[in-house]
């Protein structure tokens, strides 16, 4: 068997043509972007712009709470008008927010423009996903979510290091040429996205079918399976990607001591990882039970934590290859997350209502980034932030769990798993 069968199986291969082929160029080159400001917001604001920790910190969370409340509409919208015109209109938006956000110098400036990245930055996520889903099989699906998932890191990675090379605590204008750049690349992502247009529009039949059409958001709650869903991963993801996104930097630069250049490079060795053991993860989580590599994430995650935490007890000079150290294991945990959750949802999503469904998977991104950043700045502000990794690292272990019992009210078909498993 050749190398490269070994790792993409050559059937999944002849289905990489020109639209998935393009889709994946779209959000390879988005995520350049993301990776230029990512993990950027509360040094940003705090050790750029001069605003307390406090504020920073509670503006973070209450971006969340505004980007939470208007996921509902975005799911509605994907459904009724396509995913890509939603695409399409949340990228112009979030590319002006941008420019408007390297240049906020007061509170209402920094409030208003973070509300508006809030709303419009994360609005592409769902609809995308909608939109993957229909370009491949659905036994190809949880392959498919994981290779975007790694060119999705690959774009970070190579945002991070150029972020890492140009970012100046002493130079406001650098974090303003990254943001303006950021706004670039957006709007490059959109104007490649058009060439999707025959995939992306509404599903005509669905329109035309009375009973279809008169179901909506009420069919979803009623859903159990997406509503533990979504409970598990507001734990798992508070004990990930939220208390990352919201106190790492902070946490590297002010209780480690650490340069902010190396917010860069750790970010720099957690996309390395993700795109070098994205494809053999794959092939070892096939026909695997989803939910149990769920629990394995969170296992994952707490390892990162407690790394994290035993860093305080090093010189600076080991802390870095330590942290650079718990991002791989960080890293490996979301190889796994990223194909496994998002074919979960897609798998008992109706069709008709798969931009709801997405819509709701994504309320669990929305609500740990509400929380996190409010429970990162209370560790903080009662002088426990070094015990908040170790806290942070429990609430993982809370979610895997949670995350593996609901492999009771998911068939297995949904589960990913063989019957023998």
């Amino acid at each position: 068997m050749k190398p490269l069968d070994a790792l993409v199986p050559i059937d999944f291969r002849s289905s990489i043509r020109g639209p998935l082929r393009r889709f994946y160029a779209c959000s390879f080159i988005a995520c350049i972007g993301n990776g230029l400001t990512l993990s950027l917001f509360v040094i940003y604001l705090h050790n750029v712009r001069g605003f307390s920790t406090s504020f920073a910190t509670l503006l973070l969370a209450l971006s969340a709470v505004v980007g939470l409340a208007s996921t509902p509409l975005w799911g509605t919208m994907t459904d009724r008008l396509g995913p890509l015109p939603v695409i399409l209109f949340a990228y112009a938006a979030d590319a002006v927010a941008l420019v408007f956000w390297a240049f906020a110098h007061t509170h209402e400036q920094a409030v208003l423009a973070a509300l508006l990245i809030a709303v419009f930055g994360g609005a592409g996520w769902g609809p995308s996903s909608t939109m993957l889903s229909r370009l491949v099989s659905p036994q190809h699906r949880q392959r498919a979510f994981g290779v975007n998932f790694m060119l999705v890191n690959l774009g970070i990675g190579f945002g991070s290091l150029i972020s890492a090379s140009v970012v100046d605590l002493r130079s406001p204008d650098t974090f303003v040429a990254l943001y303006i750049f950021n706004a670039g690349v957006t709007l490059l992502a959109g104007f490649f996205y058009l060439s999707l247009r025959q995939h992306g529009g509404p599903i005509k039949e669905h329109h035309d079918d009375p009973e279809k059409s008169a179901q909506g958001w009420r069919k979803v709650v009623r859903d159990t399976r997406i509503i533990r869903y979504v409970i598990a991963s507001v734990f798992l993801m508070i004990g990930g990607y939220g208390s990352l996104d919201a106190g790492l930097s902070l946490f590297v630069v002010n209780n480690l001591k650490l340069s902010v250049h190396t917010i860069g490079v750790i970010f720099f060795f957690n996309t390395t990882t993700i795109v070098l053991a994205q494809l053999w993860v794959l092939n070892r989580i096939e026909g695997k039970s989803r939910t149990r590599v769920m629990g394995i994430v969170a296992a994952f995650w707490f390892i990162f934590w407690i790394i994290l935490e035993s860093t305080l007890q090093l010189p600076a000079a080991a802390s870095v290859p330590m942290i650079c150290l718990a991002m791989v294991v960080f890293a490996i945990g979301e190889t796994m997350l990223q194909p496994v959750g998002s074919a979960i949802v897609n798998d008992i999503a109706p069709e008709h209502l798969r931009g709801r469904y997405n819509a709701a998977a994504g309320l669990s991104w929305g609500i740990s980034s509400s929380l996190a950043p409010a429970i990162t700045a209370l560790y903080f502000s009662i002088h426990l932030g070094n015990w908040w990794p170790l806290g942070t690292g429990i609430t993982a272990l809370v979610g895997g769990l949670m995350m593996m019992d609901l492999r009771r009210h998911i068939s297995a078909s949904a589960d990913g798993r063989s019957v023998a498993n």
